[in-house]
């Protein structure tokens, strides 16, 4: 397979951007944007998530069973940027993004315009990026998007000419 046209291809695929939260008992809160989701089912209501396994969230969202994918919207590549490094809390907020608190315990991010609760089902461990299988079991949406819903959010490609995840 030429090594150009396998990246080439697999960029094609469109993506939109979230940042993935968690916290583990004791822990502190964690993390990180990340991009390969998919909804996998109707009901129950599922998503598949690529996360890379050496980040704190994928150790947070492994060890509590829960996360949350807080669905960024148009606008907001700062924060997209801001969380491809490692989560800090300070005086009550995520790395310079205010936050709330989930029932299932990880962190919301006030700014996105919606946001996913979920329980971690499985994990699927195959290459360099594990694929969380979890079930929604609350959503937020913090403000209501004009027209199609997935217009309103954040894609990859926004992010600049030369920032790629895939391939």
């Amino acid at each position: 397979m030429d090594e150009q046209d396998r990246k080439t291809a697999l960029r094609m695929i469109p993506y939109g951007l979230y940042v993935m939260t968690a916290e583990a008992k004791g822990g502190p809160p964690a993390a990180a944007t990340v991009n390969w989701v998919t909804q996998t089912s109707f009901a129950p209501p599922l998503v598949a998530v690529g996360v890379k396994t050496d980040s704190g969230v994928y150790a947070a969202a492994k060890e509590s069973g829960h996360f949350v994918l807080n669905i960024l919207g148009k606008g907001q590549q700062g924060a997209a940027f801001t969380f491809f490094k490692p989560a800090e809390l300070e005086d009550g907020k995520l790395s310079g993004e205010e936050i709330g608190w989930a029932k299932n315990g990880a962190p919301i991010l006030k700014s996105v315009p919606a946001a996913v609760e979920c329980h971690l089902l499985e994990i699927v461990e195959k290459g360099d990026h594990h694929t969380f299988i979890a079930e929604v079991t609350n959503v937020h949406v913090h403000s209501q998007p004009e027209g199609r819903p997935d217009e309103a959010v954040l894609e990859m490609k926004e992010l600049g000419e030369k920032v790629f995840y895939g391939g």
